[in-house]
């Protein structure tokens, strides 16, 4: 039997709890090399979330120092973020 796992939080650090943080407000990433990770978006507008971001992602097309693009759909603000693509 399987045992499911709490998702991780993109960016966390070595000593910090690698779970979500109770308080804090998550977007789950959807697709791409992050998929399945969630990231924290306390404090981010609903024109913050709109924007997306630009994540560090070192198994995306680019390699070690790449950036995947992760943004939620249009009419969803406060949806998932999906992945558009990889940037250098």
């Amino acid at each position: 039997m399987e045992r499911e796992t709490e998702p991780r939080v993109y960016g966390w650090e070595p000593g910090e709890p690698a779970g979500p943080t109770a308080g804090h407000d998550y977007a789950e990433l959807v697709g791409g090399p992050l998929d399945g990770l969630l990231l924290d978006v306390t404090g981010w507008t609903v024109a913050d979330r709109a924007g997306g971001a630009l994540l560090i992602a070192d198994l995306g097309l680019y390699g070690p120092g790449g950036r995947a693009d992760y943004a939620p759909d249009d009419d969803d603000a406060g949806g998932p973020f999906r992945w558009r693509g990889d940037t250098a």
